[in-house]
């Protein structure tokens, strides 16, 4: 389990200026992520703009960067949806080699009770040959895991954690006060990551990590003064990523190190000029 400690990195899907995947990019930002300290890699999740990747698309992916990554860390692989069967599909279809959990976010859209959303993921874990990570993310799904549904799935035995991202923290003190010992609560937003660690969190599943890997390092192993100042000296910038849509402010922000373009795709458009110097100014006072 100890594998998932720390920093997770969300990462991006590159693409170039004609739109297709930029492959060249997504192996620079992995190079940079694993030299700068990342725990482990997290691919094809809502950063990585996978609702706009085609089957192929998303193959191709998760292959590169297992190729790139070379096992050097753990990889997990973002694989969920509102369909369960499809999902189902997806899990028979798919080469683990190299894929060392899934990360399955909550049903959205169709809103099941949470008796339908323990049948969902209990199904799925069932049948992945990895272990599970549960997604909590209402602003996205529009429904939330609730305490006794969460505590329900961490009684599975391939059921291993969850990221939340609810930003309820009371709702994360209650996981973490009834939790088996072993089951991972990873935060899902990076801004209360040492809030959440201060309850038995073991560290984050992050945005920021695609251009900071060295920053989230130490928020996550450092002192208690460097986890301090690390959070705060990013407390300007966090919000200007997702101003416009993740990851929108991201991709500038990346495009802004050097790391690769800003290109998204549609419905997502590029940041606007005003965003585009607000994050330039955030970015330079860190």
């Amino acid at each position: 389990m100890k594998n998932f400690y720390g920093t997770g990195v969300a990462l991006i899907t590159p693409f170039s200026e004609d739109g297709n995947i930029d492959f060249q990019a997504l192996a620079k930002l992995i190079e940079h992520c694993i030299e700068g300290g990342v725990d482990y890699l997290v691919v094809l999740g809502t950063t990585g703009e996978v609702a706009t990747l085609s089957k192929e698309e998303k193959k191709q992916v998760l292959q590169e960067a297992i190729s790139i990554n070379k096992g050097r860390v753990p990889l997990v692989y973002g694989l969920g949806g509102n369909n369960t069967q499809a999902i189902l599909d997806e899990i028979r279809q798919t080469n683990f080699e190299g894929i060392d959990a899934i990360l399955s976010v909550s049903p959205y859209y169709n809103k099941p009770s949470q008796a339908g959303i323990i049948a969902h993921y209990q199904t799925i874990a069932e049948a992945c040959p990895v272990p599970v990570i549960l997604y909590n993310v209402p602003g996205r799904t529009s429904s939330n895991l609730s305490v006794k549904t969460t505590l329900t799935l961490a009684n599975h035995p391939n059921i291993i954690g969850i990221k939340e991202a609810s930003g309820d923290l009371t709702q994360c003190m209650e996981i973490a006060s009834r939790k088996p010992h072993d089951f991972l609560l990873i935060s899902g937003d990076d801004m209360l990551t040492v809030p959440m660690e201060s309850i038995g969190g073991v560290g984050v599943i992050s945005v920021l990590a695609n251009a900071y890997p060295e920053i989230f390092k130490k928020l996550t192993k450092g002192t208690p003064e460097e986890k301090k100042k690390a959070t705060l000296s990013l407390l300007e910038i966090n919000p200007l990523m997702y101003a416009e849509g993740n990851p929108v402010g991201l991709k500038f922000l990346l495009k802004e190190i050097g790391i690769c373009g800003d290109q998204v795709r549609l419905p997502l458009v590029k940041a606007t000029t005003e965003l585009q110097q607000l994050i330039k100014k955030a970015h330079q006072a860190i």
